[in-house]
């Protein structure tokens, strides 16, 4: 197993990941490490378990928000392609409708031909 070494809010910890994950996890530490410097920034030093939970909060809010988002652009995207969908089905119709009435017109002319043959003979 594998470990990161990750500083936070000034206190370095080892973290045990998955091989391959450290840069993964340390990346992680850096977001946690500047969210709780800008909660330090807007409130000074309420103290380290303090800073600490609204920055978990904070981060755990824009979580649900951004897994809101995706699941309003998932619905948006499956509402358009119900709707593409649609649109190939009245396609469909459409040209199978244009085809059936170019069929009649070729019968009409064709009818029509024979008539002014027949007037002819």
């Amino acid at each position: 197993m594998a470990q990161a070494v990750v500083t936070i809010a000034g206190r370095t910890y080892r973290m045990n990941c998955d091989e391959g994950d450290e840069p993964h996890i340390e990346s992680l530490a850096r977001l946690v490490d500047a969210k709780i410097a800008e909660l330090r920034g807007a409130f000074g030093e309420i103290g380290d378990q303090r800073i600490t939970v609204m920055a978990a909060l904070t981060i755990a809010d824009e979580l649900v928000s951004a897994r809101k988002q995706s699941a309003a652009a998932a619905e948006a995207a499956e509402r358009a392609l119900a709707e593409a969908e649609a649109c190939r089905r009245r396609e469909a119709d459409w040209a199978e409708a244009a085809a059936a009435a170019l069929d009649e017109a070729a019968e009409q002319v064709e009818a029509a031909t024979r008539a002014l043959g027949a007037e002819k003979n």
